[in-house]
């Protein structure tokens, strides 16, 4: 691919990426059919590499280096960055390769297309995404680079709570200018200003088991102790802090008649800032570790989880991105989910991050999940001209 002298201004590169994007529809779909007839599901590790190796085959092309670090668990991590001239702190893009359906999915459900809906396994969530960020990198490539390097980081295991990508990312983020996630678009057209951070415990509880109808008062019931703890946990829940507990999976004892011996359950937690989490946590350590009934215990297992993206780190980029979306011809609003994802991990540590910036979808997680098709073009022209304007 050739490219152009380095362009004289911010703008003069937003313009020429922006120009360099508007007819490359056909090769962004053909990339986006791809990617989705690859089942990646997180634990696919051979299939989760196959999407990172289509990424890199591309990036590569025109002359983007791709640096792959291996993973013995999990989908390797790939790495593209486009030289910055100057070789200032770099832009980030960040995007998932995983997905949550199983293998096999493909073979029942391809990728399809009716109207200007796609449809497919993982179609918004997230490869609409990485074909945003692939588009992207080869426009700012083709325009001339910029004066700061662009590094993007293709991961493997996000739906699972990034056991593996966090640490790269965490590496990439510091000292980074600015983090972008193409995670898909709100429904509404918007970009996520704000997510919940979240974080899910097993707690496991032990009793003493009897007949319940011989020796009912010898027994000591853990499924009594954890509908106890439960109680405690779910008041815990307050919707104007944007706190919310939930007990989802509950599982204990043997027979009807039998004094449960043990019990375990699993609960998920969200929250809005760094400061409830550490609050929270601390609550829920004392009511899982106080003795509910004699001759009960229980342990916590605190799993997997994602901090928040607070407001504040988001503010910034949202102003530059709106703008870099109006010059493209689209408005877009900011909003805030309840759902996680990796930018928790970057704004937690203070980087400014912005995150939805991918094509808007909906129905994610679900066999109805969709992409659509028209803003596949003019949201991967607004995040790389807002890369371009990055101060």
């Amino acid at each position: 691919m050739s490219t152009l002298s380095a362009p004289a201004s911010a703008e003069e590169a937003a313009t020429r990426v922006a120009a360099w994007l508007a007819p490359r529809f056909d090769e962004m779909e053909a990339l986006l059919a791809r990617l989705v007839d690859i089942d990646s599901n997180s634990y696919d590790k051979a299939g989760v590499d196959r999407v990172g190796e289509a990424i890199a085959n591309v990036l590569e092309a025109d002359g983007i280096a791709v640096t792959r670090i291996p993973d013995a668990t999990y989908g390797d991590i790939f790495r593209a960055e486009v030289p910055g001239r100057f070789g200032n702190a770099h832009a980030l893009l960040m995007g998932h390769r995983d997905t949550v359906f199983p293998s096999g999915t493909v073979l029942s459900r391809p990728y399809s297309r009716r109207g200007d809906l796609a449809f497919g396994p993982g179609v918004c969530d997230m490869k609409s995404g990485l074909v945003a960020n692939i588009f992207a990198l080869r426009a700012i490539m083709a325009a001339g680079g910029l004066p700061f390097p662009v590094v993007a980081l293709f991961t493997g295991d996000e739906e699972i709570g990034s056991p593996s990508g966090r640490r790269q990312i965490e590496v990439e983020a510091k000292g980074a200018r600015a983090v972008f996630n193409t995670e898909p678009g709100r429904i509404s057209g918007n970009v996520v200003t704000g997510r919940k951070g979240g974080c899910s415990f097993h707690i496991a509880v032990s009793g003493r088991a009897a007949h319940s109808g011989v020796n009912h008062k010898d027994g000591a019931s853990a499924i009594e102790a954890l509908a106890r703890k439960i109680v405690k946990l779910h008041a815990l829940t307050d919707y104007d802090a944007g706190i919310t507990t939930n007990v989802g999976v509950v599982r204990g004892g043997i027979t009807y008649n039998t004094v449960a011996g043990s019990a375990q359950a699993e609960c998920d937690m969200r929250f809005d800032t760094l400061a409830q989490r550490s609050a929270l946590i601390a609550e829920v350590e004392r009511i899982v570790a106080h003795e509910e009934i004699p001759g009960t215990a229980a342990t916590l297992t605190l799993r997997a989880g994602f901090p928040p993206l607070e407001e504040k780190h988001a503010a910034g980029l949202f102003a530059l991105y709106r703008e870099a979306a109006r010059g493209i011809g689209f408005e877009v609003g900011g909003e805030h989910t309840g759902g996680c994802a990796d930018s928790g991990f970057t704004a937690s540590l203070g980087v400014p991050t912005l995150c939805g910036l991918g094509p808007v979808g909906g129905k994610a997680h679900t066999d109805e999940e969709f992409c659509r098709l028209d803003t596949l073009v003019p949201r991967t022209q607004a995040l790389a001209a807002a890369i371009c304007r990055l101060p």
